[in-house]
């Protein structure tokens, strides 16, 4: 429990201080009527977003006034913490739209708005669209971050129809690539820190092999929190290592950061060109809604995942490699295609899953497409891993957990299961249970299995399923039933953000009562 304090607590500190330096600066004005010979003001401002950029000094402000503008912009200078950040929003009060209808993605990345070794930028209110391709060596962005910087912000702007349309040859993997909003860490030596993503909608992206919002390679010291991820065709959240982005194999790895507060719906790779496709089936439906392939130190918290693929998923797809020192807390997960969440390696030549903790969470009718998967799925190379005080409504067909492999040595467990509920609506004795990799009839079984007693089959006297709110009623079995791991384990705040303790009582599942 070590490891879990010092990180989690450090997370929550930088959460809580980043900050904007206030504007010090001009405001530079940006308008379809403009002029790049003009001084930028509000009454005679600059015609391009480029322009604006190539003149910005630290502390200015580039209010882009209403419109739509088929540009992209480049920021490569860079404001100060003396002076302040340089900011380009949309004008107060105004919507100022990128649109790339009209631009075609050159061969290689570009991005319609693209951050390269640069610090103190805030990107915010931007509406970015319509960047399509169907190039297999051309790969579209949204918004890109590459290289090394720190401080940047990018907030609560709407990325929308980032397309990359290459068919691929009908195969797993043979697709090409495309991003809404993607850092990539690629110095070895200085990495992308004090990065914050918050408030942003991400959706009708079609990404072929490659993911919505994604932080790879040499990341640190991060918050996405409060962004909306839905109706794209791969994984929504991404936190990577190991692929490698950077040289270095020791920072080739996003860390210490927090995946919080954000809602994350209608992901599926069903249907994606890059996961093969064949008259009598659509493809492989095997995408996350939030993944850490291969990151560490990262808190997943009160989040919402719902009609996604897998829910959260904690793996790396790397031999040799883990994820390793996360906490998944405080989620509501439902109605995933397949298992609510994942850890361990999709194959034995894939990497593993160490030291993962997940608590409180609320799983609910999960594996809905009866790929076998279960509501919690564990896979290959999986060691010290903790699965405790959550509430798991098992849907059809029954199946309540599915383990793929055992203990990697002697004395090394697998995942601790404890002090959770479970419960079935039909014959208790219709549901499926697994660890480590062996078959248990009957719920006595699985106690026995796992040596987690404090566990119980119970209905949690949800609030009103049809409604999809899955508060606990008065008289729940989950209600201080949980047990109290500390602060660092199961956060401060639950679902709702009321204090996840009461009178001393941890209740199950993402909220308390």
């Amino acid at each position: 429990m070590v490891n879990i304090l010092l990180f989690s607590l450090m997370v929550a500190g930088y959460a809580s201080a980043q900050a904007v330096p206030a504007i010090k600066g001009r405001h530079l004005y940006v308008s379809m009527t403009g002029s790049d010979s003009a001084p930028g003001t509000i009454e005679k401002p600059f015609a391009t977003l480029q322009h604006a950029a190539d003149v910005a000094r630290p502390g200015d402000t580039v209010d882009v006034r209403g419109g739509t503008y088929c540009q992209r912009l480049a920021v490569t200078g860079s404001g100060t913490p003396a002076s302040g950040y340089i900011t380009y929003r949309s004008a107060p009060g105004e919507t100022a739209v990128l649109d790339g209808g009209c631009l075609l993605p050159q061969e290689g990345s570009s991005a319609m708005v693209s951050l390269h070794n640069v610090s103190y930028i805030t990107i915010k209110r931007l509406v970015v669209r319509n960047y399509k391709t169907n190039d297999p060596k051309a790969v579209p962005f949204g918004i890109r971050i590459d290289g090394h910087g720190s401080h940047i912000n990018v907030l609560k702007n709407d990325v929308q129809s980032i397309e990359q349309l290459y068919q691929g040859l009908n195969r797993v993997g043979s697709g090409a690539n495309g991003f809404g909003i993607a850092v990539y860490g690629t110095d070895s030596s200085i990495p992308v820190s004090d990065l914050v993503i918050d408030g942003n909608k991400v959706h009708g992206l079609h990404t072929g092999s490659s993911e919505s919002l994604t932080l790879n390679g040499n990341v640190t010291y991060f918050r996405v929190s409060g962004n909306q991820v839905y109706d794209n065709d791969n994984i929504g959240i991404d936190v990577i290592g190991y692929e490698p982005t950077t040289a270095d194999p020791k920072v080739d790895r996003a860390r210490d950061g927090v995946v919080e507060d954000n809602l994350v719906y209608d992901i599926s790779s069903e249907g994606n060109p890059a996961y093969g496709l064949s008259p009598s089936r659509r493809g492989d439906a095997s995408s996350d809604g939030i993944y850490v392939d291969g990151g560490t130190h990262v808190v997943i918290q009160r989040n919402v995942v719902h009609d996604v693929d897998f829910g959260i998923e904690m793996a790396s797809e790397h031999f040799g490699r883990n994820t390793s020192h996360i906490i998944a807390r405080n989620n509501l997960i439902y109605f995933c295609h397949d298992a609510g969440i994942s850890i361990g390696g999709y194959g034995e030549h894939r990497g593993g899953s160490k030291d993962v903790t997940i608590v409180n969470n609320t799983l609910y009718m999960d594996n809905a497409w009866h790929a076998g998967t279960g509501e919690f799925y564990m896979q290959f190379h999986m060691r010290h891993n903790i699965f405790e005080n959550n509430i798991v409504y098992i849907g059809e067909p029954a199946r309540a957990m599915h383990s793929r492999s055992g203990p990697m040595s002697a004395g090394v467990p697998t995942v601790t299961i404890d002090r959770n509920l479970y419960f079935y609506s039909g014959s208790p004795s219709a549901v499926k249970w697994s660890y480590n990799h062996r078959e248990y009839n009957g719920f006595e079984a699985f106690l026995k299995a796992t040596g987690g007693s404090h566990q119980a089959f119970a209905d949690p006297r949800f609030a009103n399923v049809y409604q999809e709110d899955f508060h606990l009623k008065s008289g729940s079995p989950a209600i201080g039933a949980g047990a109290d791991l500390g602060e660092a384990a199961i956060g401060e705040r639950d679902l709702d953000g009321r204090p996840r303790t009461a009178n001393g009582k941890v209740d199950m599942g993402c909220y308390q009562h």
